[in-house]
């Protein structure tokens, strides 16, 4: 079992940045890859980051690549994602998620979700 909290989300101006963080329960983070989604009002779930178990893999949606940076320390069970550039196009709750798996972009191969932070950025 693995709970996962995240924090860091805001009010932003557009290209601005913030720093979202995902704190995993737990002695067992290092054997899952983690992932970031995000969901905006009337739109489906979208993958937008992973991060392999090791930190050594990732992988981002087209339009946040060049932008959005995921890492994870396993020794602080925390998961992160550093996000420059802001634009409103990337208002949305974002949720972490830990899979064990591997990365993967699809929402229901994840195992254990967070209950979400909210990013909103205006223009």
């Amino acid at each position: 079992q693995v709970q996962l909290v995240e924090s860091g989300g805001g009010l932003v101006q557009a290209g601005g940045s913030l720093r979202l963080s995902c704190a995993a329960s737990g002695r067992t983070f290092s054997s899952y890859a983690m992932g970031w989604f995000r969901q905006a009002p009337g739109k489906e779930r979208e993958f937008v980051a992973g991060i392999s178990r090791s930190g050594s893999y990732t992988y981002y949606v087209d339009s946040v690549k060049g932008r959005f940076t995921i890492s994870r320390d396993n020794a602080k069970n925390t998961v992160y994602l550093q996000m420059n550039s802001l634009k409103p196009d990337d208002t949305a709750i974002y949720d972490c998620a830990a899979t064990a798996r591997g990365i993967r972009t699809a929402w229901d191969e994840y195992n254990y979700w967070g209950q979400g932070t909210q990013v909103t950025v205006s223009s």
